[in-house]
């Protein structure tokens, strides 16, 4: 790559939780320019960092070579990169050859629309959505999962290097953003279950703790049961970071891919749903752990006080 395509101009758009670890980590590598919804947020970050804060998308856009966005969802990237936002957008000052890096977690259909929708200007879109929560943000060991041209996402390498321990490269726009939800789906569906096999095994007399170690040692063992049920359900200690809402989130998006291909995906579907009621019925703050109180309330009693 030759050193004229080096980045060395970030901005950063979005400073919530996830947000702010991550430009903290990239400030000291590269000259920043960061934005908020809150404008507090952003000049609260510039008077801890190097960094400098706007109000305007295409200020930020103009100072930068590549601009991260970490933002709600896909509809918001795509208003504030072609939508004429509040400050303008981010296309009025992306130059040609800068790139758009969407780290949030987008629908993929939408990113590849807004990749094409961006290539008329000469700016490329790299989806990279991240796993491993605020945690592994604030350490700088996510886990990143990379769409786009493959010049692109190589130019974008070192820039990953700073926030993630592992860089996967999925494939074309889009594919990035697709596994995240996918993943996400998988690990919805894993714990949604697990929680449904402990509900019943108690009603039938079966200790929870018991049943825990027996998938762990079996076919059953997942994620879920290897660390989510043993440590937050079965201790009553619902301090999941991650939440219901999120979850609820990222399955639609996988469940939305599905449909949008055209294809039959029942379990998905279902799983949806399911994450989608919980959202509503426990509330936006819930944990992810906190689901099981849904076949706690739907079978008239807490996991653990049994009846055979």
């Amino acid at each position: 790559m030759p050193e004229s395509e080096a980045i060395t101009r970030i901005g950063f758009v979005g400073l919530g939780n996830m947000g702010w670890p991550m430009a903290h980590l990239l400030d000291p590598h590269y000259s920043l320019t960061v934005l908020d919804a809150r404008p507090e947020v952003a000049e609260a970050f510039a008077a801890e960092h190097r960094a400098r804060a706007t109000t305007s998308l295409e200020a930020l856009a103009e100072a930068s070579e590549a601009v991260i966005t970490m933002l709600p969802n896909g509809d918001i990237v795509r208003e504030v990169a072609i939508g004429g936002a509040d400050g303008g957008d981010l296309v009025a000052g992306m130059a040609s050859g800068s790139v758009l890096i969407d780290m949030s977690s987008s629908a993929p259909l939408g990113t590849r629309q807004l990749a094409e929708d961006l290539r008329a200007s000469g700016v490329a879109v790299v989806d990279a959505p991240v796993s491993g929560g605020v945690a592994g943000a604030r350490n700088g060991s996510l886990a990143i999962m990379v769409g786009g041209e493959p010049d692109e996402i190589a130019r974008c390498h070192p820039v990953f290097e700073h926030l993630g321990r592992v860089v996967y490269e999925m494939g074309g726009s889009g594919t990035g953003h697709a596994m995240k939800a996918l993943n996400n789906y998988c690990s919805a569906a894993a714990l949604s279950s697990a929680c449904e096999a402990l509900i019943v095994g108690d009603r039938m007399g079966l200790e929870p703790a018991k049943m825990v170690d027996v998938l762990n040692a079996s076919s059953g063992r997942s994620a879920a049961t290897q660390g989510k049920i043993a440590e937050e359900i079965l201790t009553r200690d619902f301090s999941a970071g991650f939440t219901i809402a999120l979850m609820a989130k990222d399955v639609g998006i996988a469940g939305g891919l599905a449909e949008g291909l055209g294809l039959e995906a029942p379990i998905l579907a279902r799983t949806r749903d399911l994450w989608k009621d919980a959202a509503e019925l426990l509330g936006a703050t819930a944990g992810v752990t906190e689901i099981v109180k849904l076949w706690e309330e739907w079978n008239g009693g807490e996991l653990g006080s049994g009846s055979g």
